[in-house]
């Protein structure tokens, strides 16, 4: 029997610094489970381990169950899910530090992971001292560490605080050094577990600027965040994890899609369990009808479509920077209720956002006075009632393929802390950016509209 309570297992097969010989594969997990031993008294655990197995003192928990993937060198995988999904446990599992209770897992290549926030750490040793200890650790020489410990440090940018030791730093500062020194020692693999939420907006920018070098160099990563446009941005595809199972994998744009429809599927779980606990009658929903992969809500208002057309009204999908674009989104109340806010996205074709609006921001510059009008969020509509909102703006985007998300809430607050998701449909609509390069041109995603000015010759 393990310390940990599980019963003894053959280790995970791990081949460091070897190719795998199927398709350039780095990483094969193979139908992995990882099972604790749970007691409900600690003198139960002291019983099962003098009369070994003729009695059973413990329930089974199952963290992972079933779960397969294979990671190709110099791809980005993303993994997602709620608290308590298994994430932690099958990173842990693919880092070697935890072995699985059955399945297997190989693994091929220098591993470096970022799986708490200043693991590997000894809080009595000084940053410097920690940036050696850690770098041996990943099979790093003291020749190696020393030409590229400034480039450690200055990553850091922790200044005289790297000789002083880690238990005085801030969490900021410890994950600062623990992700400087991931990164830099170039890794085959690497592992990253939310820690990149600790880091300011700066570090945070340069963390991601790294992340995209090493993957374009063809390091392999494993990320793991509950940022989803992170997610979306930083990997190609995703496994969602879901009591320890894998409830979808594929394209992350698709996987983070399924995700959201899970995370509503748990908030109306928990809706429905206030509303059982209330004295009072609450409406009833209509329900959660079967929907396409790419839209959820509970439906007690839907989007029912969405055009776009220029300023003269006519249906279009290109614009020029400059012109006019309208958005037009037809939807239909099925209940009474008031606090509803009708919305739209708008993506690239990498999938980042780029602006996003709805009737609630224009409420809110109502009631702060930057725009007139009546509030949307106020008004009481009945059931069956359609609605139509028109949203207008200037043209700034770059030259670009772009997607438009449209979605019915209702809003209980007035400033978007706490939403309740009736309908959302991504993929509602498309549009395309061209530019004239020989009358009108810049690069990026949005057009600043930015001048220059020759100001005359410097003496």
């Amino acid at each position: 029997m393990s310390s940990d309570g599980t019963q003894a297992q053959r280790p995970p097969e791990r081949a460091a610094h070897e190719r795998h010989d199927r398709g350039g594969c780095v990483i094969r997990i193979e139908n992995v489970g990882k099972c604790y031993h749970m007691y409900a008294k600690p003198s139960d655990r002291l019983k099962q381990a003098l009369f070994l197995w003729k009695r059973t003192y413990f329930r089974e928990f199952w963290a992972l169950r079933g779960v397969s993937l294979e990671v190709a060198r110099g791809e980005s995988v993303g993994i997602i899910g709620r608290n308590g999904s298994g994430k932690s446990t099958l990173l842990q599992i693919i880092a070697g530090t935890l072995a699985p209770s059955e399945g297997a897992a190989s693994v091929a290549g220098r591993v470096a992971a970022l799986l708490e926030l200043g693991s590997g750490f000894n809080p009595e040793f000084s940053g410097r001292e920690n940036v050696y200890l850690n770098a041996a650790v990943l099979g790093l020489s003291r020749r190696e560490v020393d030409d590229r410990f400034d480039a450690i440090a200055g990553f850091a940018d922790i200044g005289e605080f790297i000789d002083q030791p880690v238990k005085t730093y801030s969490s900021g500062m410890l994950v600062r050094l623990a992700f400087a020194v991931q990164v830099q020692v170039e890794p085959d693999i690497l592992i990253i577990d939310e820690a990149l939420a600790v880091g300011d907006a700066l570090f945070q920018k340069r963390c991601f600027q790294r992340l995209e070098e090493l993957r374009d160099r063809g390091v392999t990563l494993l990320f793991v965040s509950h940022d989803q446009e992170s997610v979306r941005t930083l990997t190609s595809r995703a496994l969602l994890l879901h009591e320890g199972r894998v409830r979808a994998s594929g394209p992350s744009g698709e996987v983070i899609l399924e995700y959201r429809r899970l995370l509503h599927e748990a908030e109306r779980a928990w809706g429905r369990s206030q509303a059982a606990s209330l004295p009072r009658a609450v409406p009833a929903s209509n329900g959660q009808r079967a929907s396409p992969r790419r839209e959820f809500g509970s439906l007690e208002a839907q989007v029912e479509s969405v055009g776009i057309y220029n300023s003269a009204g006519e249906a279009t999908s290109v614009f020029h920077p400059g012109e006019e674009v309208r958005i037009v989104v037809d939807a239909v109340i099925n209940r009474r209720m008031n606090h509803v806010n009708i919305g739209l996205r708008i993506r690239n074709k990498q999938g980042v956002k780029v602006y996003s609006w709805g009737t609630l921001n224009q409420d809110i510059s109502i009631w702060s006075g930057r725009a007139g009008g009546e509030p949307v969020w106020e008004r009481w509509f009945e059931a069956g009632e359609r609605v139509r909102v028109e949203f207008r703006c200037e043209c700034t985007l770059g030259m670009n393929f772009y997607e438009v998300q449209a979605h019915v809430s209702e809003e209980h607050d007035r400033f978007y802390r706490d939403q309740h998701m009736l309908h959302w449909v991504d993929e509602a609509a498309f549009f395309q950016v061209i530019v004239h390069q020989e009358e009108y041109f810049f690069g990026g995603v949005t057009d600043l509209r930015m001048t220059a000015s020759v100001q005359g010759p410097r003496t």
